[in-house]
């Protein structure tokens, strides 16, 4: 095959699905009356009419529309061949927009991301910060990040943080006022700040382990909060207890601000994911930022 005739597969697939030889043409980047010089080589080569034209429209005829149903898959696959060899000779660019908690970004990924953005000059971010599961196809965004359990279906899931430990922290200024709880059960004595995940509801059934066997408690809420760093602030203040993800309250633990309870009762988490949608093509620009988190956040 010529470049001609494939310039003419080209836009005769662009005039078909679109309608037009002006759109097809400004998709193609090329003069309309090139479009149209391109069809007319490819039917002189075939010796058949693929397309019909008139002043007011514009369709496949008969043996139009057979040739490009049998040529299409083949075009798809060489054009989508081409793209995917082009992206190596190309430096990832555009926008990437994410969505994910404002505290796994400030406790985790902040100084990764900048080491990214350094790396590449191209892409640029848009953060959208939010702690419920979120359609992510819907909002717009090319990626989510989320804890296992949050990950919402349909979706291709890598881990890029864990495992994680949940345990319950006070202040020492609430435990000097209101004792210590030996067992999860106490914690029916106790004031508790909660978390509500959106739609989902309010995470007030903490879970435990003990002798390998998990199991739950139902405490009762004082502050309740969409905000894991109100919940961590109610702590602090000496309002409550709190169940928090260890890893990302380190700073607090290590100056003894928080306290750690039940320790021997915690539970062991997975971790945090980034997920995009299945079934839809990976970016250039998400995948080298897959690899850049992944390989920063290893040892972690």
């Amino acid at each position: 095959m010529n470049t001609e005739q494939f310039n003419g597969l080209i836009a005769l697939k662009a005039v078909a699905e679109h309608r037009s030889f002006t759109i097809a043409s400004d998709i193609l980047e090329i003069s309309p009356s090139a479009v149209s010089q391109s069809i007319k080589s490819l039917e002189k080569r075939l010796g058949v009419t693929l397309l019909s034209r008139t002043t007011r429209s514009t369709h496949l005829t008969e043996a139009g529309e057979k040739f490009l149903s049998e040529a299409l898959p083949s075009i798809n696959n060489l054009l989508q061949a081409m793209n995917q060899v082009g992206q190596f000779g190309n430096l990832p660019s555009g926008k990437l927009k994410i969505n994910l908690p404002r505290i796994v970004y400030s406790k985790i990924l902040e100084p990764v991301i900048a080491s990214f953005l350094k790396k590449y000059p191209d892409i640029s971010l848009e953060l959208y910060f939010q702690d419920e599961v979120t359609d992510v196809v819907e909002g717009g965004f090319d990626c989510g990040i989320r804890l296992t359990e949050l990950t919402a279906k349909d979706m291709i899931a890598i881990k890029i943080f864990g495992p994680i430990n949940h345990i319950v922290v006070a202040s020492p200024k609430y435990l000097k006022e209101n004792g210590i709880p030996k067992h999860p059960k106490d914690l029916i004595n106790h004031h508790c700040n909660v978390f509500r995940f959106g739609k989902l509801g309010v995470y007030d059934r903490w879970e435990f382990e003990e002798k390998n066997k998990e199991f739950q408690v139902q405490v009762k809420a004082k502050i309740t909060t969409n905000d894991p760093q109100a919940l961590r602030d109610s702590a602090l203040s000496g309002i409550g207890l709190s169940y928090y993800i260890e890893e990302l309250i380190q700073a607090e633990l290590r100056e003894g601000s928080l306290v750690k309870v039940l320790e021997k009762y915690s539970t062991r988490g997975d971790g945090f994911y980034l997920y995009y949608p299945e079934g839809l093509k990976i970016s250039t620009k998400l995948r080298v930022f897959i690899d850049h988190i992944k390989e920063n956040l290893k040892n972690k």
